[in-house]
């Protein structure tokens, strides 16, 4: 399960409450939530988004975002970015999970401060992007393989946004040739799924909407994503208003 972009002091209260029964009455294998689950990085948004955290089955695994870096303490914004972040939620800039199916390596995507205008946009470093593949390459292979970060490390075709991600192609065909099965994200607050175009092309993009009354041309929603020896599905759900229904699947060759 995916949910991303709830921007506590923003969130869809109705969706939020919703998407938590569902992904408690039938918890999932693993429940990722990749980034921005704060408006400003507020203190009260923090506590907020740390509060439904705790509510959500476990294993559990919470990368930061752009959101989450102080947007008006501007000392702590240029100095200490993800110091709120880690005190009231969990490590920001690395993290991973293995177990008996899935090998799990999360990513901070975010920056308090960079040198262009736009603090919103995503990088990811040489660094983090070999420490993830060397950490793959010590995990079983068997293990169905995951990063996760906050912004999609290339664009998504015809998005309402762009994340702009220094390094991200690089890192992009550094995960597809360490056999990377997904690579998800969410910062555009719209669904998406593509192949990355390097290696043998079975590394997919995953992109989820948002939980977030910040919408951009797509109802509030998260991911089900699904897995067998064949296939990855990616059901998108969209909010009605009053439920969770389909909005979009993708089907996606994992063979290799």
């Amino acid at each position: 399960m995916q949910f991303s972009d709830v921007h506590f002091g923003d969130e869809n209260a109705a969706a939020v409450e919703a998407a938590t029964r569902m992904v408690c009455d039938d918890p999932p294998d693993m429940t990722i939530v990749t980034g921005d689950v704060t408006r400003f990085a507020e203190v009260h948004e923090l506590e907020a988004a740390r509060d439904w955290l705790a509510r959500l089955p476990t294993p559990l695994m919470v990368t930061p975002g752009n959101h989450d870096a102080p947007y008006l303490a501007w000392f702590d914004r240029l100095f200490r970015p993800f110091a709120r972040y880690e005190r009231i939620i969990g490590p920001a800039w690395s993290q991973t999970h293995l177990d008996e199916r899935v090998a799990v390596h999360g990513l901070n995507t975010a920056r308090g401060a960079q040198p262009r205008m736009n603090w919103s946009k995503g990088q990811i470093s040489r660094d983090q992007a070999r420490q993830a593949v060397s950490w793959f390459a010590g995990a079983p292979s068997d293990r169905f393989r995951v990063v996760a970060l906050h912004h999609p490390l290339t664009e998504m075709i015809g998005g309402p946004m762009t994340g702009k991600v220094w390094g991200g192609t690089d890192a992009a065909r550094d995960f597809s040739e360490a056999g990377v099965d997904i690579v998800i994200s969410g910062h555009v607050h719209a669904p998406f799924a593509l192949p990355y175009p390097f290696a043998d092309e079975r590394t997919y993009a995953i992109g989820c909407g948002t939980l977030s009354v910040r919408e951009r041309g797509v109802p509030a929603g998260f991911n089900i994503i699904e897995v067998d020896d064949r296939e990855i599905r990616v059901r998108a759900q969209a909010w009605s208003g009053s439920h969770f229904e389909a909005y979009r699947t993708w089907s996606l060759d994992r063979r290799r």
